[in-house]
């Protein structure tokens, strides 16, 4: 295995983990600023309010996009086990 080969594999495992989780990192992003917003605006400073809102969020991306997750990273998985032959 050369070390461009090496740096190609890498490239696309960084990838492909950036794909498979921005959605759901984005979607709780975007959650949790808006309940802060909240928060300031109301001054109400409870904690849960910040955590299961965001933890609801996170659930329901993963079960609205798991099938192209899986689907994604059975690729990527399928891809580096068809190239192992020509590593040698």
């Amino acid at each position: 295995m050369s070390a461009d080969q090496a740096i190609q594999m890498m490239a696309q495992l960084f990838w492909n983990s950036f794909l498979i989780a921005g959605p759901v990192l984005i979607a709780t992003l975007v959650v949790g600023l808006l309940v802060s917003v909240f928060q300031v605006v109301t001054q109400l400073q409870e904690m849960s309010l910040s955590y299961v809102p965001k933890l609801a969020v996170a659930v329901i991306v993963t079960v609205v996009l798991a099938p192209w997750m899986l689907t994604r990273l059975t690729g990527f998985a399928t891809s580096l086990f068809n190239s192992i032959p020509t590593l040698g």
